[in-house]
């Protein structure tokens, strides 16, 4: 067995070449899946059932649609559960750590259909419902990826800057943030790609998608609507989680 150690030559910088050519290689990888999308959806007669189910102008709702839907119920997350893991990392909000987690936990102990149908029962159908639906149902990742990325903050680091005469708000900000990112952004994608599967199934209470299409050719028994249906989605989760790959390098800490 090998044993790498902080003194062993260049292994952070071999690491970082590896990411940055996974990375470089990720949109290449993602053209290829586009393209062979097109390929299969531009092979179908336009006169038959299900050229008519691929209609340009079709997709480009469904897909839209399932864009905002992920994005708008991603930025619900983000601006819940990153406040509100901060909080439950200070000292005197400890104590509502494991109640809160405790309720975000049972976001993910429904199947994703069940959610939906939850929140359909008290908010009704539409977009709206599901986009809180799927805010719901991703809390969890980010809520508990910024509570373990604070809490493993370098105590010592911490001290230094508090010595140092920053404010408890300056330490927070400038050092136990920064070097939480990297668990932080984690959370994020994993929000990010659970959110793009489960928008799949928000057709089902009215809110369009690509769903839309992949239960067009489950009713009519068209398995190419099914392939491109859920070849689109895999193209829009490879992307998100690409970008998020991307802003994770961006974002992180010097050194890290």
């Amino acid at each position: 067995m090998t044993v790498v150690s902080e003194s062993s030559p260049g292994l952070l910088e071999r690491i970082r070449q590896n990411e940055a050519l996974k990375l470089s290689l990720a949109p290449l990888g993602l053209a290829v899946l586009v393209a062979l999308t097109l390929m299969l959806i531009r092979s179908v007669d336009p006169d038959t059932i299900a050229g008519r189910a691929l209609q340009t102008e079709k997709i480009r709702i469904q897909f839209f649609d399932h864009i905002s839907l992920t994005v708008w119920s991603t930025l619900i997350v983000l601006v819940v559960a990153i406040p509100l893991g901060v909080f439950l990392t200070r000292p005197r909000f400890a104590r509502w750590e494991s109640p809160v987690l405790s309720v975000a936990n049972s976001g993910q102990a429904f199947p994703a259909y069940g959610m939906l149908v939850i929140f359909l029962t008290w908010f009704g159908s539409g977009a709206a419902t599901a986009i809180w639906a799927l805010a719901f149902y991703a809390m969890l990742p980010v809520l508990r990826n910024t509570i373990v990325g604070l809490q493993q903050a370098d105590q010592d680091i911490i001290e230094a800057g508090r010595g140092m005469g920053m404010t408890k708000r300056q330490a927070l900000l400038k050092i136990e943030l920064p070097l939480a990112v990297p668990v932080m952004i984690a959370g994020v994608r994993t929000a990010l790609i659970i959110n793009v599967g489960m928008a799949a199934l928000a057709f089902l209470i009215g809110a369009g998608g690509l769903g839309e299409t992949i239960n067009t050719g489950l009713k009519l028994q068209r398995d190419v609507l099914i392939v491109a249906g859920a070849s689109m989605v895999a193209v829009l989760a490879l992307a998100v989680d690409w970008i998020a790959a991307m802003a994770y390098r961006i974002l992180r800490p010097k050194g890290l």
